[in-house]
């Protein structure tokens, strides 16, 4: 059985989710790829102490990407990963900056 630090690699912090956030109780995670919802929500209860009432997941793809030089053509490819948006429960919150 994996610990919550292994499942949950780091919190996604862009301004879709910041607005999420304060109107939708949605926090964003970038996770282990192996790990499922029921995982998910385990780690994410340990660590921060809330309660979680839904947990979505996406899992993208690496992409290959090229570009010209004057060497020649370099390829190489981003990574895959998974992502899980985490529900909280009303009036609980998660503080990413407290632990700073």
């Amino acid at each position: 059985m994996k610990t919550s630090l292994e499942i949950l690699l780091k919190p996604v912090l862009t301004e879709k989710l910041t607005s999420q956030e304060a109107t939708l109780n949605r926090y964003g995670f970038l996770v282990e790829r192996t790990a499922n919802k029921l995982q998910i929500r385990k780690a994410v209860e340990e660590m921060y102490g809330v309660t979680i009432t839904a947990v979505n997941t996406m899992r993208y793809a690496g992409k290959t990407k090229s570009r010209f030089t004057k060497s020649g053509t370099i390829s190489g490819k981003s990574n895959a990963y998974k992502k899980a948006i985490v529900t909280v429960k009303e009036g609980e919150k998660i503080d990413f900056y407290s632990n700073i």
